[in-house]
């Protein structure tokens, strides 16, 4: 048999206003937004009564999409807001086939790294960085760090030994960006807290690092006994990609491009 539906009492008043205020108490606020110019179109067009409900539940779940992803880019904290629509793939010197490989994200689902290494100006954080925004419009969640911000994140956390509760919170993201390493010496806090990133999220969430060094090379800026360590579980399951060719900013530099001319 089938359950009788509630009886709802009539209105007393503005049913309009009224339904405003429920969906304050419901929490909709898309569907208020749109209630006022919405019911008076449908009142017009002859909307079916299951038209208007499925439009206003559509602009709901629009809203709460369009929420829940500057939510995710504002927590990810990018540097610059560079994505794949600024990005020139024909100029890299990454492959067109490895660029659309990469692009389709499938290796953060199988929780692969990616290492990115070549010289400065070829591209590397731009393309790091795309990558993060596109798995960001595709519902991930993504950490964006410099290797000195690990630095940072231990020290704050080792006054009160709350580092592995730091890191449980932060390898809840499905991926997570290391960038522009070998730029400078690492100092050893930054050191420790990379290595033990890289070791809470190993197997279990991807890293991708964009650095002027090949991971092979990281002894030469941080100890040889955590860099063999953090290497070892970084680049087991990673793609690597070696970026070359000249600077972008200096061939835009020096060919004018860089800034806008004088009138």
């Amino acid at each position: 048999m089938a359950t009788p539906l509630r009886t709802v009492p009539g209105t007393t008043g503005d049913p309009l206003a009224e339904a405003i205020e429920l969906t304050r108490r419901l929490k909709l606020p898309h569907i208020r937004r749109s209630l006022t110019d919405l019911i008076p179109t449908a009142k017009a067009q002859r909307w079916d009564p299951a038209e208007v409900v499925r439009v206003l539940l559509a602009e709901e779940a629009a809203g709460r999409d369009r929420a829940n992803l500057h939510t995710r880019r504002k927590r990810a904290a990018f540097p610059a807001g560079k994505t794949f629509g600024d990005w020139d793939e024909t100029a890299s010197s990454i492959p067109r086939a490895t660029q659309d490989a990469l692009k389709t994200l499938e290796w953060v689902g199988r929780r692969e790294n990616l290492s990115i290494c070549g010289s400065s100006g070829t591209g590397k954080s731009h393309f790091c960085e795309a990558l993060g925004q596109a798995a960001v419009e595709a519902g991930m969640t993504v950490a964006w760090f410099t290797i000195e911000d690990l630095g940072a994140l231990l020290r704050r956390h080792r006054a009160d030994d709350s580092m592995a509760r730091a890191l449980t919170r932060l390898i809840r993201s499905d991926l997570i960006i290391i960038d522009d390493i070998g730029l400078l010496p690492v100092s050893p806090d930054a050191a420790e807290g990379f290595y033990r990133l890289v070791d809470a999220a190993y197997e279990r969430r991807s890293i991708a690092v964009s650095s002027n060094l090949h991971p092979s090379g990281f002894d030469e800026i941080m100890p040889k006994t955590l860099a063999t360590a953090t290497v070892d579980r970084l680049m087991h399951h990673a793609h690597i990609v070696i970026t070359d060719g000249d600077s972008y900013r200096l061939t835009q530099a020096t060919s004018g491009q860089g800034v806008k001319p004088f009138s």
